[in-house]
């Protein structure tokens, strides 16, 4: 399908763009080629794609968002880094490959993660953008709200803290809502603001990102119960052994299946104001609902 084939011509965009990064810089130790190591083991792309999308829709050049792209991902990877930690998740394997401090050590993956939060935002602050500068404030300020203690960083404290005592529905959704969802929202409004794209164009987008986000986590859920680990390329059963409070757990797995499916509808029918523009967005929601890994 066109539509597919536009999101793999994204991902293309964003995987050159991520190997050209860090190619100039004097040596630091193992530093980059720590950065490097986690930053370029493939994975699904999800957020900087959804930047990339958000912004055409909105009417933006995708060559303009690519910098905003790759510094959602330089935040996503530097996360992964760090709750892959001993004193996080203690986990050995991210995406079929020994984790970061596995190969480099503990206070160089600390050091990598650190260095890849600000390779972020000096990528997006960088001189010579094309942009207005009024939307390269507005997007480094929207990931910088969605990577901190109101977003990411307060979800994975409360993760933390779950550990070990039931949750209830409502303190789990609130938990990925700002762990896991709120990057994957801020994908979307850092693309319309990058496009400079109308208040309803934005909301619209937000809808969809929020039900995706929802959908994504509880699919994950279900992927570290009844998931294959070789294809996952991490090991499963990692939420029991944590003894944390999933989805699966409150609900079961028939429940979280069709939960999975209704908000994969909701995130479809928020895209109605983009008309068939938006049939990308609309695949991506109904491929990642039904994902293996």
């Amino acid at each position: 399908m066109a539509e597919l084939e536009r999101l793999e011509e994204h991902r293309a965009r964003i995987e050159d763009w991520l190997h050209a990064c860090f190619q100039d810089c004097a040596p630091r130790g193992n530093l980059y080629d720590a950065m490097r190591y986690s930053l370029l083991t493939g994975g699904k792309r999800l957020r900087p794609v959804l930047v990339l999308e958000a912004c055409r829709l909105c009417g933006g050049a995708v060559e303009d968002a690519l910098p905003f792209a790759g510094a959602i991902e330089m935040v996503h990877t530097y996360s992964l880094i760090h709750d892959d930690l001993p004193c996080m998740d203690d986990d050995d394997l991210r995406r079929g490959r020994p984790t970061n401090h596995k190969v480099f050590g503990e206070a160089n993956a600390v050091l990598a993660g650190d260095g890849l939060l600000t390779a972020a935002f000096e990528t997006m602050l960088a001189p010579g953008q094309k942009l207005p500068p009024e939307r390269v404030l507005e997007a480094a300020g929207i990931l910088a709200r969605a990577a901190g203690g109101r977003g990411m960083v307060g979800g994975q404290v409360l993760d933390m803290a779950g550990e070990g005592r039931a949750l209830g529905l409502t303190e789990v959704e609130e938990l990925q809502r700002l762990k896991t969802g709120a990057l994957i929202r801020a994908a979307v409004e850092m693309g319309c603001a990058v496009a400079g794209g109308a208040e309803e164009q934005r909301e619209a987008l937000c809808r969809y990102a929020d039900c995706l986000g929802l959908a994504f986590q509880i699919q994950d859920d279900i992927l570290d119960v009844v998931g294959d680990e070789a294809t996952l390329g991490k090991p499963i059963g990692s939420d029991v052994r944590s003894d944390k409070t999933t989805f699966v757990a409150l609900k079961g797995l028939a429940d979280c299946r069709i939960l999975v499916a209704e908000l994969t509808d909701r995130a479809v029918e928020a895209l109605a104001p983009f008309g068939s523009e938006a049939e990308s967005l609309r695949g991506l929601a109904q491929s990642l609902a039904g994902r293996e890994k």
